[in-house]
């Protein structure tokens, strides 16, 4: 990484308050280099585009996707007390939440370089945190680094035109200079993880699409109420609010950086998301290549994953469902999960904390998976009414045309940052 201690950018980005940051958030789309062709807003930079320099790339995706140290879990639960809550997927904190700390999602990023992924949902802690709670800002970037992989030569090949983008970003997502990142979940082992967290409270599906009870459940009535019951729409429905939330605080946290670094740039949701995945079925389009696959009972294509860099938690990487369900729960209770008691942690007792969740049993694993198993065979893909994969949100940085806001705005369009940033950052 670049010398950060002789760029004064870098320290006026370390002492940027959290106050100034959220009054000054504001979508700044014009780029150097960028044009807006016609209208009110006609204008063309009288500057070539200007792409990120490594830091301030490594910088961005740390915001919205670093590793944080260890979590805190959730304490307890009345319904299972002396036991601690199971719910975690991670025993790593990243810069975003996840609901119950499930967290699926990885993090994607494009430049003119190439495309990139950061998968460090299951990295144990980037940096030990110091007397005072702060963490060594070096230490996590460095840390981030070594999850970094390159999976594609160039940019992402998503053409900036409709229907891949839409109509309102053609002249500005996507092009030449810029940054994109794009987190993505892996929205089947959220709802895997939902299923867990259901029946440790006391509660399995019931279809309420087909008006009926999930076959054979009542033989599990010995350890769960088999009429306390949620939806299957209710609960795909829930989860993808919950994996939206996470992608998008994601992305939020990226917008809250690019104000103290003094980048332009927005979080938004204006790419075709089918497309970005690669389900276009157009091949000079193949966004980030992700199998997936067809079928009338569905309204769109279902992606699945990308063999060895991001596979959901369903077939066809997994035999089945009871395969995907054993999965999951290697991820919670083997080596580095967050309930292993050989996981460190960040407790004066770490192995006690860790070994006081109750784990799942062979009982409990037949009962999830039997109920993953009947949606998968019902809508022939699991989940069943929403995509196995997700994202949503995605968040451009770029360096900002100073001279378009002075053009169209009154004093004010940006912030000091930005104001000073080419001589700051790039001197």
């Amino acid at each position: 990484m670049e010398n950060q201690s002789i760029l004064p950018g870098f320290q006026d980005m370390m002492e940027f308050g959290l106050v100034e940051a959220l009054l000054g958030r504001r979508s700044r789309r014009f780029f150097l280099g960028a044009e807006i062709p016609d209208g009110v807003f006609a204008y063309k930079s009288k500057h070539e585009p200007v792409p990120l320099s490594e830091l301030e790339k490594l910088l961005v995706v740390t915001a919205c996707g670093g590793n944080t140290g260890w979590h805190n879990m959730i304490y307890r639960a009345q319904r299972y007390a002396p036991h601690i809550s199971n719910y975690a997927g991670a025993a790593g904190g990243r810069t975003f939440p996840s609901a119950a700390g499930f967290h699926t999602s990885m993090t994607f990023f494009t430049d003119d370089e190439g495309v990139y992924v950061l998968d460090n949902r299951d990295a144990p802690a980037a940096a030990d945190r110091m007397k005072d709670g702060s963490l060594n800002l070096n230490e996590v970037t460095d840390a981030l680094k070594g999850n970094v992989r390159k999976i594609q030569e160039g940019r992402l090949r998503l053409p900036s035109e409709v229907p891949y983008v839409e109509a309102h970003n053609t002249w500005v997502a996507n092009k030449p200079g810029t940054l994109l990142v794009f987190p993505v979940a892996d929205l089947a082992q959220h709802i895997l993880l939902s299923l867990c967290y259901m029946l440790q409270n006391g509660m399995v599906l019931t279809d309420d699409i087909n008006k009926r009870a999930i076959p054979d459940i009542e033989q599990f009535s010995d350890i769960v109420d088999v009429n306390n019951n949620w939806n299957i729409t209710f609960l795909e429905q829930l989860s993808l609010a919950e994996v939206t939330a996470e992608l998008s605080t994601s992305c939020y946290a990226g917008a809250l950086m690019l104000q103290a670094m003094g980048l332009g740039g927005w979080m938004f949701d204006g790419m075709d998301l089918f497309s970005v995945l690669g389900t276009s079925g157009v091949p000079e389009v193949p966004g980030l290549g992700f199998r997936y696959d067809t079928d009338a009972r569905w309204p769109y294509p279902n992606p699945t994953g990308l063999e060895g860099v991001m596979e959901a938690f369903c077939p066809p990487h997994f035999p089945d469902m009871r395969a995907a369900v054993d999965a999951v729960c290697e991820r919670k209770f083997g080596k580095g999960g967050p309930f292993n008691e050989g996981t460190p942690g960040n407790w004066k007792e770490s192995a006690k904390v860790r070994a006081a969740a109750q784990v799942h049993d062979e009982r409990f694993r037949e009962c999830v998976a039997l109920q993953a198993q009947y949606i998968y065979d019902t809508f022939g893909k699991f989940p069943g009414t929403v995509p196995s994969i997700f994202l949503l949100t995605y968040l451009q940085a770029h360096h900002l045309d100073l001279e378009f806001y002075d053009t169209f705005y009154q004093p004010g369009a940006y912030l000091r940052t930005h104001a000073e940033h080419m001589a700051r950052w790039h001197p």
